[in-house]
This record gives structure tokens, C-alpha cells and sequence, in this order.
């Protein structure tokens, strides 16, 4: 959770019948090509069945006409995308640097925290530079610049501050920060932490609010598909979206940025599927597809 967070909590085949004058032949014929795989579900109708008064012709994809490619397949060359991972693996040890008070434009709050575990003791800086790295992987792969704003490389940090600069100044079309939430037993479910409108100091998100939300729109919709999980049950009204106006990272941000709140790891139910490996590619696919999606609109 970010270190300033509230705990809230076919078409058919037709068999057609030919009579000939010296005798009968049945002859089955295909009434059409397969459905193109590679091409995104569109919402509409099943077309119209032929029928003898009203045949239709079959339909051969045309070489010269490929299927688009889905907007999340498409190549990312040129952008650049900054990917926060939540928190840092040896913030514990550096309570005194982390305690201290940064500036975050409406009011001043701790440089960073320690995030949650689960109750076995799985750390949020653990799983949060976890999908960080699987996340970078799967849009280094489709062209993107990648920027993470920390890889444990450094012994803590960066503050909160700090994490919205690199975004600003590596003018990241995109900056996702992963955090996991620590809310109470019996609340599940991801949610995408957007800026509220703010203007004080510092800080000035009038910019970035409109694309923050469509950032974070593709988002909660491509995790929601790729990881099988719901959005939060206990904020955002069943959106998955909550608006925040207390998050340094997010009000000092001057580009598109969201926080992405994988999961509750103070839930027993949402704590085994953060710890699997497998559900954390899940999620970084996700987070990737939604990225890609906003990207190219």
C-alpha cells in the first residue's frame, strides 16, 4: 500500500441437397471461414445464417486485409513508461531516513514506509518489486522504454517526492506505481488509485487528472481480465477506482500516473493469490495489457 495510505480499508455448416436428373448426390459444403482468433471481441450479433432464399457467400479473410491487431498487441517503440514499485525491501532498516517529512504540495508527509505483509510474512516491497520486474519484461518485449524508479538497489527509498520527479523527468507517457493494500479480513478485490483535482504549493494535477482516470479505466479493466479477480468490495462503489488527493506520488506527478492496489494481503483469500507466482504474472499482464491500451487508444 503506498506509504501515506488510509487503511480502508458460425456460423452452422449447411448440408445442401442436390438433386440431379439421373440420380442424387449429397454434397456438404462449409458456409464460411472461421472466426479470426487474433481479431478483439466486437459486441456484435452473430451474422445472419444463410438460408436457400437468401444464401450468403463465404467469407475468405482477404491476404490484403489482415485482422487489426488488438490494441494491447501492438509495438510500444517511442514510449516510455515508469514503473514504481512500491516501497523498498530494506526500508525497515532505515526507519529514522523513511520517517522523514517531504513536501507533497497540500501538506508534508513521511519520506516513505515499510508497506504490509500478509500474515505468513510476506512483504509488500517484496511482491510489489516482484510484478514491478515481470511488469518490465512484458512491455520492455513489446518496444517500450522502461524506467523503474528503484530495483532494491539502493538501501532505501526513494521518497515519495522523489518517485513523482523520475516520472516527470523521464516525461513518461505513463507511470504505474504497484502497491498491495492493508485493509481488514473480509475486504478483497484490487483497486486503481487516481489524482483528485488538486492545486496547492508544489503540487498541480489540473494536467493529468482527465488522463490519469483513462489510464487507470484500461487498467482496472485488463486486470480484471487477465487475473479473474474483482474490484474492491470495500471502496470505489464496485469500480475498482478510488480518487485520492493525499498521495505525494500522485499529486507532484506532471504525467499520466496511477497507483494499482493489487490486491488486500491482510486477507487470507487475496494473500494466496499474491503469494503465487503464477497470479503475479497474471497481474503484470494485466497492468501491461491496460498500459498498452491507453497508449494506443
Amino acid at each position: 500500500m503506498p506509504n501515506d495510505h488510509r487503511k480502508t480499508a458460425h456460423r452452422p455448416l449447411a448440408l445442401v441437397l442436390v438433386l440431379a436428373a439421373t440420380g442424387c448426390c449429397a454434397v456438404l459444403a462449409g458456409c464460411g471461414a472461421a472466426p479470426d482468433p487474433a481479431a478483439p471481441p466486437s459486441g456484435k450479433g452473430p451474422e445472419r445464417s444463410a438460408t436457400r432464399s437468401d444464401p450468403q457467400p463465404s467469407r475468405t479473410p482477404s491476404p490484403s486485409s489482415p485482422a487489426p491487431t488488438a490494441p494491447e498487441n501492438r509495438s510500444l517503440a517511442g514510449r516510455t513508461v515508469v514503473v514504481d514499485p512500491g516501497h523498498n525491501p530494506g526500508n525497515f532498516r532505515h526507519s529514522k531516513e523513511i520517517n522523514q517529512k517531504v513536501n507533497i504540495g497540500t501538506n508534508r508527509k513521511e519520506c516513505d514506509t515499510t508497506g504490509t505483509t500478509t500474515n505468513d510474512g510476506y512483504a509488500e516491497a517484496s511482491f510489489t518489486l516482484d510484478v514491478s520486474h515481470r511488469l518490465r519484461d512484458l512491455l520492455t518485449a513489446r518496444g517500450a522504454k522502461v524506467v523503474l524508479t528503484h530495483d532494491a538497489d539502493r538501501p532505501w527509498g526513494p521518497c515519495i517526492d522523489e518517485r513523482a520527479r523520475i516520472g516527470n523527468e523521464a516525461r513518461a507517457d505513463a507511470v504505474v506505481s504497484v502497491h498491495a493494500d492493508g485493509s481488514a479480513v473480509g475486504n478483497r478485490g484490487f483497486h486503481v488509485i487516481l489524482p483528485a483535482p488538486v492545486r496547492e504549493g508544489a503540487a498541480d494535477t489540473a494536467k493529468i487528472v482527465g488522463p490519469s482516470r483513462e489510464l487507470g479505466e484500461r487498467i482496472a479493466d485488463r486486470f480484471a481480465r487477465a487475473t479473474g479477480t474483482a474490484p474492491a468490495n470495500y471502496l470505489g462503489n464496485g469500480t475498482g477506482l478510488d480518487v485520492r488527493d493525499d498521495l505525494g506520488g500522485l499529486n507532484l506527478s506532471t504525467v499520466p500516473k496511477v497507483f494499482v492496489e493489487c490486491g488486500n494481503m491482510r486477507d487470507p483469500k487475496d494473500a494466496q493469490l499474491l503469494a503465487s507466482a503464477a497470479w503475479r504474472q497474471k497481474a503484470a499482464q494485466g497492468i501491461a495489457d491496460g498500459i498498452a491500451t491507453y497508449l494506443q487508444g
